[in-house]
Formats: structure tokens, sequence, C-alpha cells
């Protein structure tokens, strides 16, 4: 899998770091950075719920 961010329609609410701050870090610019973009398989649920979480749908998994 593979995370995927659109930095576009990223509003920099910070869901997703909250919900898993290995993976996603709000930016001093107020857009996400994503610190790993293929996580590993076993922290699916939770890269998945922070995915999910974001209200601006600017992160998406895609099956690489």
């Amino acid at each position: 899998m593979r995370i995927v961010a659109d930095l576009d329609a990223c509003q920099g609410i910070g869901m997703c770091e909250a919900m898993a701050d290995a993976y996603f870090e709000v930016g001093e610019d107020d857009v996400v950075v994503v610190h790993d973009e293929h996580p590993p398989e076993d922290d699916r649920a939770v890269v998945d719920a922070a995915v999910r979480s974001c209200p601006a749908r600017a992160l998406t998994l895609v099956e690489s």
C-alpha cells in the first residue's frame, strides 16, 4: 500500500497526525508531510483510520 497526499486539498487540520503521528505531520505551512509513503502491512488499520479521518479528503491509500 502507498499513502498519497493531495497537498492542494490539505487544510492542515491534523486529524491524521493525531491518529498516526509516526506517518503524518502537519508542517509549519499547514500542509501534511507523509513520513513514510509505504507503511508496513502491520500498520494498515491505524494508517487507514488516519486517512479516513481527514475531513478534507486529502489522503488516500492505494494498493501498490
